[in-house]
């Protein structure tokens, strides 16, 4: 009876702020996800996609140098760099003393890359035909929108709760959003590809830590009963 007692305050004391912001999180990027869905494959509707690619075309034509530096940052959000970030910035935030956090990025990274060759198989969208770079694979959800959200999502909230640098959430959750953007600019995804792989991300990020933080609190109050019994 105690040690289920012990375990439900241990939930109970889960139910904070942040805890509860987190939930809504997920509610509404789950709920943007499945829209999105709906929109694309239930609706059959391209409005939102013609929308944007017609704004990016004409960004393009009237500023044909953003090619060039577009191309460039859409880079840091593809497998060839995301790959080794991954495991470099995990061991950097080991080394700097925060083993937990190491362990939440490479994790968090590599449920994401798994989900979103699910979700791309299970959707089975192809990917625009007149792309501006030859690109790889399906195209629902945005692969670089989800994997881009999920690292710089997941170094943002570390930078701002191990290190105490909240200014950097800011411009790293932006410079994520800006990698979405280069994706539909050079035709490798559809608008509604990369909406669905911000909510897709979001909703991973905010469902695997809240799944880690039961885990580890779980894990602390199993220790504290075996030094409480010995």
């Amino acid at each position: 009876m105690n040690r289920f007692t012990s375990r439900l305050l241990a939930l109970v004391g889960l139910l904070t702020v942040e805890v509860l912001f987190g939930l809504v999180l997920f509610i509404v990027a789950f709920a943007v996800f499945f829209y999105l869905a709906r929109v694309v494959f239930v609706h059959h509707s391209v409005a939102l996609d013609n929308w944007a690619s017609g704004i990016v075309d004409g960004w393009r034509q009237a500023h044909p140098g953003l090619t060039g530096p577009v191309r460039m940052v859409t880079f840091f959000a593809a497998l060839p760099f995301l790959l080794p970030a991954s495991i470099i910035a995990p061991l950097l935030i080991r080394r700097a003393g925060h083993p937990r956090g190491a362990w939440e990025m490479l994790l968090a990274m590599a449920g994401s890359v798994l989900l979103n060759q699910l979700l791309k198989l299970y959707f089975n969208r192809p990917r625009p035909s007149n792309a501006l770079l030859h690109t790889f694979g399906l195209s629902f959800p945005s692969g670089h929108a989800m994997l881009g959200f999920t690292f710089y999502g997941c170094l943002a909230w570390l930078l701002a709760r191990h290190f105490k640098r909240p200014v950097w959430v800011a411009p790293l959750l932006l410079w994520a959003g800006l990698i979405g953007l280069t994706r539909v600019y050079l035709h490798a995804h559809y608008a509604t590809d990369v909406l669905a792989g911000f909510a897709g991300g979001a909703a991973w990020l905010v469902a695997f830590r809240a799944g880690l933080k039961l885990f580890w609190r779980e894990e602390e109050a199993v220790m504290q009963e075996e030094r409480a019994s010995s």
